[in-house]
Parts: C-alpha cells; structure tokens; sequence
C-alpha cells in the first residue's frame, strides 16, 4: 500500500511532519490563490517573531478546521454541534509531540484541563498539521493562570456598521486609554472588528479586568455615541459593540498572526495606529501578504511586553458605577448579575431584586 503523502516544514531547531500537505484549505477568490495544508503550516513558521510573541507561555485552544473552509461550514459552540465541520480542542490532542507542553487551566464550572503552552513556533506548525488555523490564548501565563496580564478591549461591529465605524471607535479608544496613563496596541480581527490589547500587571483576578473592561465600555459610550455595551443584541442597535465578557475566564479572542476561517485566508494583523487610521478594508492583510510584510517592516507589537500597566485607574471608573453586567451563559450565576433573559421576554415580576427567578 502505498504512504500517504507527507511533508516537512522547518521550524526553528525541529522539522515537523505534515500530513496530507496538498489538502486544499482555503480556495482560491478573485484576488487570492487556493492555500494548501502545507501553505498555512509554512505561515505559522514565516511569521514565528509575532506568532511566539502572541501564544508564548500562554495556555491556548485551538480552532480546528480540519476538512478545509468552504462556505456553509460550521464551528461548533457546543454539544448541540455534534455534526459541525470545525471544533475548539481545548485539551492537548492523543499524539502530541513529546516537545509540546501544557499547563493545567480552570474553567469556570470548576474542571480542570491540561492545555497547550506554546514554548516554541514547532508548537503552532504542529498544530497547522492537525489542521489549526486560529490560536486563542488566554490572557494569562503558564506561571500565574489565574491573574490575567492583559487587557483585551474588543471592539465588535453590529449589523448596519462597519470596518471604519470600528476604526473610528479605535481611535476614540486610543485617546481614552492615553488619557488614563495607558498604552494600546490594535490588531485586524481579521474580519470587521478591531482588537486593542494592553498589558497589564498580573495582579488582579478575572472578574476584576472584566470589570475594568465594562468600566472601559462605560467610558467610551460616552464619547462616542456609536459604542454601546448592551449585552443583549436587540439592545445594541447599529453600534459597535465593546465586548467586555472577553475578558471572562476562559473567553479568549483569536491571537495576533492568527488566520480566520474566511475566504481569502485573512489573518488578525497588529497594526500602528496611523496605519489602522488609514486602513479602508483589512482583507489585504492575509496568508500570502502578511509574513513579506513581518519580514520588511517587523512587528508593529514589538514593543508591547516593556510596559504592564496598574489597572487601578479603571477600577476607580468601576468603583464610581459598580453596576454588574451579564455573564455569558454558561458561566455560574454571578452577584448581583442582572437576569438571564432577553428584555423583550422578561416578565418583571418573575424575578426578585437580585435578578434571581421566583419560583411559581
């Protein structure tokens, strides 16, 4: 019988075995070539200075595409999911290399898992063989699981909005963050959002950086009426979205160098400033455009490890208006979280002060 195909790509010190490497993932689109198997595990190597810079350290899940990308595929979010096309692996896959390394997480139902700990880039392409095409590390180090080292200020565009209403918030949530003595830096999401991530000292626990990002939110609603921070979608209306439940134990956003699950092979690209101001689409920014880029210019998040910043000046924000926000569903009933149910659909007297049921 003959052997399966098989390649082999070079990262750093280690060659890592390939299977299937003609395996189309992405197809070709008016303005990108198809991308094999073996292209994206090539990516993960060409673009390790950023890549290792996002995923060091840092226990991360992987989204598994492993049939490739083709309209009407599906991600599963669940066990409801079972017939989905793609998957989160949030444990270490059987038949991981003995190089790869892990460190135990906590989830929020109080489960334990060991997940992957990139310490090298053979990590990542490693991953692109069992078919990974978006990393998501939790903002934490494997030495402190528990005290989260950044800020991830998620801005999400809702149905009416777009790229640049995302762009323009961007830069509204620049100038607050400098007006608290803070440093951004912003990323593609590799759709329509954009990202913004500040480091910070690992001294506060999740539910404290969740509420520095609500009290962020807060903020930014106010300069901006284009921003809101409802969580339910029938609240939000044709605004962007400050996602502050990314910042939830175990809610994690795809990584710098990251690529999407979309036609065209789009990568979550770090940006300057100045570049992100002038940036009419990001779908320029992708597998084929991004490592020549990284290679001639560098990384525009080189420098986002020299400072962590106290979180204590939105704390303060929060401190003035500690009004709580919903959880996602399935995290445990938190205090003083307001109900679980749409607004549309919620019955006032069905529920007590605490946004607890009353039971009939």
């Amino acid at each position: 019988m003959a052997k399966a195909s098989e390649a082999y790509v070079r990262a750093g010190e280690r060659e890592v075995r390939i299977s299937s490497p003609e395996r189309v993932i992405y197809e070709a689109t008016g303005s990108t070539p198809e991308a094999t198997k073996l292209m994206v595990a090539e990516y993960f190597a060409s673009v390790e200075d950023g890549l290792m810079r996002a995923l060091r350290d840092r226990p991360t899940a992987l989204e598994r595409w492993t049939s490739g990308v083709r309209e009407g595929m599906k991600l599963a979010t669940g066990p409801q999911d079972r017939d989905a096309d793609a998957f989160y692996q949030k444990r270490v896959p059987k038949g991981a290399p003995d190089y790869l390394e892990s460190v135990e997480i906590t989830f929020p139902s109080g489960r334990t898992a060991d997940e992957i700990c990139p310490t090298e880039i053979a990590v990542p392409v490693w991953c692109a063989h069992m078919g990974t095409l978006t990393f998501h590390p939790w903002p934490v180090r494997r030495d402190d699981v528990d005290h989260p080292d950044e800020l991830r200020i998620d801005l999400d565009p809702q149905p009416g909005t777009t790229f640049a209403d995302a762009v323009r918030v961007a830069g509204v949530a620049r100038e607050l963050l400098a007006d608290l003595g803070m440093t951004g830096f912003a990323k593609t999401s590799g759709n329509r959002g954009v990202h913004i991530y500040v480091r910070i000292e690992p001294r506060w626990e999740f539910a404290d950086v969740r509420h520095a990002a609500i009290a962020f939110g807060r903020e930014l609603e106010k300069r901006d009426d284009g921003v809101t921070t409802a969580w339910w979608k029938e609240e939000r209306g044709e605004r962007i979205f400050v996602d502050f439940n990314q910042n939830t134990r175990d809610r994690t956003i795809a990584s710098a160098y990251s690529l999407r699950p979309i036609a065209g092979a789009p990568v979550s690209t770090p940006v300057t400033w100045d570049e992100l101001a002038g940036l009419d689409s990001p779908r320029a920014l992708n597998l084929f455009t991004v490592p020549d880029r990284l290679a001639a210019d560098g990384d525009p998040w080189a420098a986002i490890d020299e400072v962590h910043h106290s979180l204590q000046p939105l704390l303060d924000l929060w401190g003035e208006h500690p009004v709580e926000l919903n959880y996602p569903p399935d995290h445990p009933k938190m205090p003083g979280e307001p109900p679980r149910v749409q607004p549309s659909k919620k019955v006032e007297s069905h529920w007590d002060a605490e946004g607890n049921r009353i039971a009939d």
